[in-house]
């Protein structure tokens, strides 16, 4: 039983928030399959699925399977995917997303993996070191992670920041600053095409890197509102140490490793992004590449194996949330302007951010900075909204749970809307057209008038 049934009153709020989406969607989509009051059945079994993550966080990983087999096994049966009905609608549309999945997969394992490396070279322990030693030492190690997140992965970058959370924190790191790392972490990736996923499609498609690095100014300023309110949380947790261990020597030849690692990963990206963007999406280059550096690192210093086990299982509950997402019947999204790629930020939370940018980048009109601002942060409103959150949280179950990620990361939504606001203000709302959407609207012109 639900005491006082305070969960079931949260239940239809946030239907009543979602469900205005799923009518618009499918009014504008024109989907095939039932929809009760206009919302197609999909949507209410991902709601019930994040309903029940957000209700039963000791059995995450369950409801994400479930939920993933439930929606599956729906669609064959009664709505057909966009590849086809039916099982071999199923085999096309996993077909269509395996790269995505794999790449994802293997980086939050071998991420994992570089974690330890960074761990065990004893970098972490010499830090007390060198940040100040009140609050504002929590605000540095933020503002570390932004920084490392704007030309590394973010996944990586949340994990560094938590490693060395750990360290300097005595291993007691309050839930508000854990919400803060993967926002440091988000935001940090927002304004780079190297430094997220969505920008990186942005890049692709041709986004001049210039048009997306003014999301930095949203993302400077949310890393402030979040970053300072987090890190007084955590001073009063558990403060900074204030000393170093002594004899601790750092470890050159796993700093090297890890440098490695992360140079490998960049680099594919660049080349396989801009270079060969034709077969992009036929094979997961970046996640093999850094399992490919792990192995050749393995010739100096074993890799720690046991870290990739640890975070396996919660890799494979964020990759049934977004096989869940992939699934929805999402073709179209409302009329690209700055109040909608305000709502797609709080949409990012729940719904995966990479087919959300892909059809943007088809229906064009957005200004990119603006989306790439709300998507790449938005996810961070909850601890499985985006991979770096699923992966801060293989390292601290403590934080999943969405009851206390929003109680005491409160503020990252906050700084979300701030950082808007201060974007809208300062930074003219300014679309450009994409290859994708001048391709679109060139095939549905009309045809020139032949001469008599």
């Amino acid at each position: 039983m639900f005491p006082h049934f305070r969960w079931l009153r949260r239940a239809a709020l946030a239907l009543a928030m979602f469900a205005p989406l799923g009518v618009q969607t499918a009014q504008a989509a024109g989907f095939v399959g039932p929809a009760p009051a206009g919302i197609p059945v999909e949507f209410f079994l991902f709601a019930a699925v994040l309903l029940c993550v957000a209700l039963f966080h000791d059995y995450t990983f369950g409801v994400a399977v479930t939920g993933a087999i439930v929606i599956a096994g729906y669609k064959m049966l009664f709505s057909p995917f966009e590849t086809g009905a039916g099982l071999n609608g199923f085999g096309a549309h996993a077909l269509h997303e395996w790269v995505t999945l794999a790449n994802l997969l293997c980086l939050l394992l071998g991420f994992g993996v570089l974690s330890r490396y960074f761990e065990e070279s004893k970098v972490p322990d010499k830090l007390p070191a060198v940040l100040p030693d009140d609050w504002r030492g929590g605000f540095a190690l933020l503002c570390m992670v932004f920084v490392l997140s704007s030309f590394l992965d973010n996944i990586a970058a949340a994990i560094i920041g938590g490693l060395v959370a750990a360290h300097v924190f005595r291993h007691k790191v309050h839930v508000g600053y854990l919400a803060a790392i993967v926002a440091a972490s988000n935001a940090g990736g927002a304004g780079s095409v190297v430094g997220d996923t969505t920008t990186t499609m942005m890049w692709i498609a041709g986004v001049s890197p210039l048009a997306v690095l003014k999301a930095y100014v949203a993302s400077a300023a949310a890393l402030v509102v979040c970053g300072v309110v987090a890190s007084l949380q955590q001073q009063r947790h558990s403060p900074i140490v204030r000393d170093v261990k002594a004899g601790v020597a750092i470890d050159l030849v796993r700093v090297g490793i890890v440098v490695f690692i992360l140079a490998m990963a960049i680099t594919v990206n660049v080349v396989v992004n801009r270079g060969f963007t034709q077969y992009a999406d036929a094979f997961p280059f970046l996640g093999v590449t850094v399992w490919a550096a792990i192995g050749l690192s393995a010739l100096v210093r074993r890799p720690d194996l046991s870290a990739a086990a640890d975070a396996l299982k919660g890799s494979v509950f964020l990759l049934c949330l977004v096989l869940c997402a992939s699934m929805m019947p999402v073709e179209r999204l409302p009329g690209a302007s700055w109040q909608t790629a305000l709502g797609l930020g709080f949409v990012s939370a729940v719904f995966d951010n990479i087919p959300l940018t892909e059809l943007a980048l088809v229906q064009g009109g957005y200004d990119w900075g603006y989306l790439a601002y709300a998507v790449g942060y938005g996810g961070s409103m909850l601890w499985f909204g985006s991979s770096a959150g699923v992966a801060l949280s293989n390292m601290y179950p403590e934080a999943r749970s969405v009851g206390r990620w929003l109680r005491h990361g409160w503020s990252v939504a906050l700084a979300y809307v701030i950082g808007f606001a201060v974007l809208l203000a300062f930074v003219p709302w300014t679309p450009t057209p994409t290859k994708a959407s001048q391709a679109k609207a060139a095939m549905h012109a009309p045809m020139p008038a032949s001469a008599p």
